[in-house]
């Protein structure tokens, strides 16, 4: 095998074959079932490596190959696998109007501004939509405006909430720690906004300075990375040097928020007495999240690793003049190295 592929342009998803859904050990897995209905992703967030493995621009597949990988896949719970199922107003409501009546039960990653659009939301649970997760990333505005997340606005995350569920709608919350501007209050006011605003379920992951981000030559120039080993790159990791506390601060910051939001008494109080969400799903994600934060992340504090001799082509991402000037000197000399389609090797 050769050491790198590339293709010079973004693959069409039209005639994207059905997985071996067969192959999958479905004992280990909540969602087991995970179709696409597009690729890419126009917002542009400064973290982000989903732009510069799939483009800025959305992709569509057909909405009869959707409906059919659907309606075959053997299951009746899907799981919409896109960046961002809503990323346009008109786009995600096709696909909804052609599920209507199909007894399926769906969910998706969405992104805040669509999801306050009361027609979207009316479509999404006609259609059978349980369940929306949603990257909010952070409940600071400076926080989200400093990694280009414009798109949100903390001050409408608990309305949001609210409107969601008076579908009957599940809100999962995607939020991440290790911003500069996070400091180690970040974790307790976060898990505390959480619970207050009735967040159904939550993830917090690790911020991760993927190669070829903004992100990563910002650290990088400023030599913030601490390991360049990729097996660490997985968001729970902590493989740069957080800008106000330390990586063990970050990674013990990060299992408390899991145990606080999860701890039984949290649980209890924000179980949905009233309302449309489906009680069952609801007990399953909680409960399988609560077994998840007991994991022990004693290692999660990447080793150092020397810098490799290769660095990733310069981000496809909208870029300020400073942005620009950070990402030519990270790379300085170093031979660099395009992104394609199937991804790229930095070791």
């Amino acid at each position: 095998m050769r050491g790198s592929y590339k293709s010079d342009v973004l693959h069409p998803m039209v005639g994207v074959p059905m997985p071996r859904y067969d192959l999958l050990k479905k004992n280990r897995y909540v969602n087991r079932t995970f179709v696409q209905t597009s690729r890419g992703c126009h917002q542009g967030c400064t973290f982000c490596a989903e732009p510069l493995m799939n483009g800025l621009k959305f992709r569509y597949r057909p909405v009869d190959e959707v409906v059919r990988e659907m309606e075959n896949c053997g299951s009746r719970f899907i799981s919409i696998n896109d960046a961002d199922f809503f990323g346009t107003p008109t786009r995600p409501k096709e696909v909804m109007r052609a599920l209507k009546g199909r007894g399926l039960r769906w969910q998706a990653g969405v992104t805040s501004k669509l999801a306050q659009d009361d027609e979207m939301l009316e479509l999404a649970a006609a259609s059978g939509c349980t369940m929306l997760s949603i990257g909010f990333e952070s409940i600071s505005r400076s926080t989200l405006k400093s990694v280009h997340k414009h798109v949100n606005r903390p001050e409408t995350f608990a309305a949001l909430v609210e409107k969601i569920h008076s579908y009957g709608i599940m809100v999962f919350g995607l939020f991440m720690f290790g911003f500069d501007g996070d400091d180690r209050s970040v974790f307790e006011e976060t898990v505390r906004f959480n619970r207050e605003s009735d967040y159904d379920a939550c993830a917090y992951s690790v911020l991760t300075p993927y190669p070829g981000t903004l992100t990563w030559y910002e650290m990088k120039k400023a030599n913030r990375i601490v390991s360049f080993d990729w097996d660490k790159y997985d968001q729970g990791q902590v493989v740069y040097r957080p800008a106000q506390m330390s990586g063990d601060e970050l990674r013990i910051g990060q299992a408390h928020a899991y145990e606080a939001f999860y701890a039984l008494s949290s649980i209890a109080g924000r179980f949905p007495v009233r309302g449309r969400r489906h009680r069952g799903q609801w007990l399953i994600y909680n409960m399988f999240m609560r077994k998840g934060s007991a994991t022990d992340r004693i290692d999660s504090v990447a080793a150092p690793t020397p810098a490799p001799d290769t660095s990733p082509m310069p981000p496809i991402l909208p870029v300020k003049r400073e942005w620009r000037a950070a990402v030519l000197e990270a790379a300085g000399t170093q031979k660099l190295e395009p992104f394609a389609e199937t991804g790229c090797d930095i070791a």
